[in-house]
């Protein structure tokens, strides 16, 4: 572990049904809520070496590194100074499934439009984003918060 700004990924899997969202439970964070899955880099692993191991450890699915775009960034103030990367899937093999009952107590496909009510709130607005390339701060006193444009 390191002292910097803690940095995260989040990976979009989309497919007809909508986007894959995990509920965290166990966890001291954000329990309860949906999220886009994904995790902390760790010391020496690159964003798309980050996201590969956690759709591995998380859902149980391979994805090859050249199947990863960029979607865009949050950079959040709440307890700590934080920098999100979120990540699109264009690509993956197999089935996602709860891997880590410890951390996910349900899995589910739902459209954007309809997201459930208990979403983390820096996850839904990386949502409404769009497509992106995007960078959103959030958490920040005026006039940085909102987005930077593109």
């Amino acid at each position: 572990m390191h002292a910097g700004i803690p940095v995260g990924v989040h990976v979009l899997l989309e497919r007809e049904g909508g986007i894959l969202l995990m509920r965290r439970a166990g966890t001291g964070f954000f329990d309860g809520l949906f999220s886009l899955p994904g995790g902390h880099v760790e010391s020496g692993e690159s964003l798309a070496r980050t996201a590969v191991r956690e759709m591995r450890e998380e859902l149980g699915i391979v994805i090859d590194p050249a199947a990863l775009a960029n979607m865009g960034v949050v950079h959040r103030r709440s307890d700590t100074n934080r920098v999100d990367f979120f990540l699109r899937a264009k690509a993956w093999s197999g089935e996602p499934r709860i891997c880590e009952p410890d951390k996910c107590d349900a899995l589910g496909w739902f459209p954007r439009g309809g997201l459930p009510a208990n979403t983390v709130a820096y996850v839904r607005d990386a949502l409404a984003a769009g497509e992106g390339p995007w960078l959103l701060e959030l958490g920040w006193q005026a006039p940085d918060r909102g987005a930077i444009e593109r």
